[in-house]
């Protein structure tokens, strides 16, 4: 089981990470916090000192067209912030 997913690479998120040492994940929907930072520390190197998690809730739409109405929602997905200790930081571009 993977607990990371795949980087959170916004405008809000990326200058967190240049102020405080935030960065974001998209994680397990079942993994917990000790988890998450496990996982972190082991594929980055960093040390871990706090981490947040979120529950990102599905966000529902409805179309009205010629055909009739039609409904569809995007993925619910669970979102972890990590904070890494000062002076440390994660590169996400290094293999592009």
């Amino acid at each position: 089981m993977s607990i990371i997913i795949k980087p959170i690479i916004t405008e809000k998120i990326t200058k967190d990470g240049e102020i405080f040492n935030r960065f974001g994940f998209v994680v397990d929907r079942k993994a917990n916090k000790v988890q998450i930072k496990k996982a972190v520390e082991a594929a980055y190197g960093v040390t871990v000192v706090n981490v947040n998690t979120m529950n990102v809730r599905p966000d529902r739409s409805v179309k009205y067209t010629k055909s009739g109405l039609i409904s569809g929602k995007t993925n619910a997905y669970k979102k972890a912030v990590v904070q890494v200790k000062e002076g440390e930081t994660i590169d996400f571009y290094n293999n592009i």
